[in-house]
């Protein structure tokens, strides 16, 4: 180990998650990428130790809208716009040591692994709520698909 290695500091910087429901533009760029991307380079610069990670988010709302809009499957939605996401990233040049997303093993086996120690340890509990529910979709309705007045409450 030399000198520098011995003052060398271990920065992590974990950039937000962009659903892959579409691709990404300057504002979302703008917004997490290249600051974090100025902030490893600087942080490299200065002799630290960096790992800069981020990855797309392959489940959520916003990407089963998209592919209700489309008539495909939501994976194959994110899928599509994984790549693209990724494509962009690199033609921008950030320095990510790591971008992934939401599908691979390592993250399933890992959240799993967090829901469980949080249940386990009594950190989670179950509770019943009131939601949308489409029978003829056979689904729970998240609130972007809800339009009009609530029959029960009567908020528009």
């Amino acid at each position: 180990m030399t000198e520098t290695d011995a003052k060398a500091t271990n920065i992590f910087i974990g950039v937000a998650w962009p659903y892959a429901s579409g691709p990404r533009h300057l504002g979302h760029a703008a917004g997490a990428n290249i600051p974090a991307d100025e902030f490893a380079r600087y942080h490299r610069f200065a002799g630290n130790n960096v790992l800069m990670v981020s990855g797309s988010d392959m489940h959520g709302t916003p990407i089963t809208f998209v592919a209700d809009q489309r008539g495909i499957a939501p994976r194959e939605v994110a899928e599509e716009n994984h790549r693209s996401i990724t494509d962009s990233f690199e033609r921008l040049g950030c320095s990510f040591e790591l971008y992934t997303n939401t599908l691979t093993e390592n993250h399933y086996r890992v959240t799993q692994d967090v829901f469980t120690t949080l249940l386990n340890n009594g950190y989670l509990f179950e509770e019943t709520t009131i939601a949308a529910y489409d029978p003829v979709a056979k689904r729970f309705l998240p609130d972007r698909y809800i339009e009009g007045t609530c029959p029960h409450w009567g908020y528009t």
